[in-house]
C-alpha cells in the first residue's frame, strides 16, 4: 500500500516520542494535589487531549486555569528525568522528509511540546500546539491549521496518530490517517492504515510530494 501526500502531520506524544512514564508520574501527582480520587481520575481519558479539557472534566471552572498551569509546570520540570524518549523509526522517518513538508500537531502546550521535542533532538519548522487553537482534538481545527501553515490542501495531507481522538480529528479534517499501535491496540484504532510504529514505514520524496509505503 502506498499513500501519496503533499504534507505529513504528526501527533507528538505516542507518535514521535513516548512520554507515558512522565505523563503518569505528573498527572498522578497533580490529581493528588487537587484531591481527585484514583477511581474518578481513572475514568478520564488523558491521552491525546489538551490539559485544559481534562482539568475542566475534573475540577470547578474557577480552579481550572491554576490547575492547568500546575500540570504544565510539573510536566516540563519532569522532562529531564528521563520520562521522554524517541519511538522506533521516528528519527529515520523524519530525517527523510523536507522540513517544509511536515508539521507536529500536539495537544500539549507549546512550552511543553518544545521541551519534549528538544529533549530528543526534534525541531520541527512547523508546530501547532494547544496555545494555537480554540478547540482541541477530536475537533479538526488543529490539523486544518497545520495544513494552512504548510500551504497544503487538507485532502492531500496525511495524519499520523496513536490516539482515537487524534484520528477522529484527522478524519474530520478530510485527511488520510495512519494509526500507530504504540499506546492502543490495533483493533481499537480506525484509520486508512494501521502499523506498529514509524519503523514499519518508508518515505520517498518526489516532485509532487511524499510517497509513504509499508516496508516489506
Amino acid at each position: 500500500m502506498t499513500i501519496h501526500a503533499q504534507a505529513l502531520l504528526f501527533d507528538n506524544d505516542g507518535t514521535l516520542v513516548s512520554s507515558l512514564l512522565s505523563v503518569r508520574r505528573c498527572w498522578t501527582r497533580w490529581a493528588g494535589e487537587y484531591g481527585i480520587t484514583a477511581e474518578r481520575f481513572g475514568r478520564i481519558e488523558l491521552h491525546g487531549r489538551p490539559a485544559a479539557e481534562i482539568a475542566a472534566d475534573l475540577l470547578p471552572a474557577h480552579v481550572v486555569p491554576e490547575a492547568v498551569a500546575r500540570i504544565e509546570d510539573l510536566e516540563v520540570e519532569d522532562v529531564p528525568d528521563g520520562g521522554v524518549h524517541l519511538l522506533p523509526g521516528t528519527e529515520a522517518f523524519l530525517g527523510a522528509l523536507p522540513a517544509e513538508r511536515w508539521a507536529v500537531v500536539t495537544s500539549a502546550t507549546r512550552r511543553l511540546a518544545e521541551a519534549r521535542l528538544g529533549a530528543v533532538g526534534i525541531r520541527p519548522k512547523t508546530l501547532v500546539a494547544a496555545d494555537d487553537i480554540t478547540r482541541g482534538k477530536p475537533d479538526p481545527e488543529p490539523y486544518l491549521l497545520a495544513a494552512r501553515m504548510l500551504g497544503a490542501d487538507p485532502a492531500h495531507c496525511v495524519v499520523f496518530e496513536d490516539a482515537p481522538a487524534g484520528l477522529q480529528a484527522g478524519r474530520a479534517a478530510g485527511m488520510r490517517t495512519v494509526a500507530l499501535a504504540t499506546t492502543h491496540r490495533a483493533r481499537e484504532l480506525t484509520a486508512d492504515l494501521v502499523v506498529e510504529d514509524l519503523s514499519a514505514l518508508s518515505a520517498l520524496v518526489t516532485g509532487g510530494g511524499v510517497e509513504i509505503s509499508v516496508r516489506p
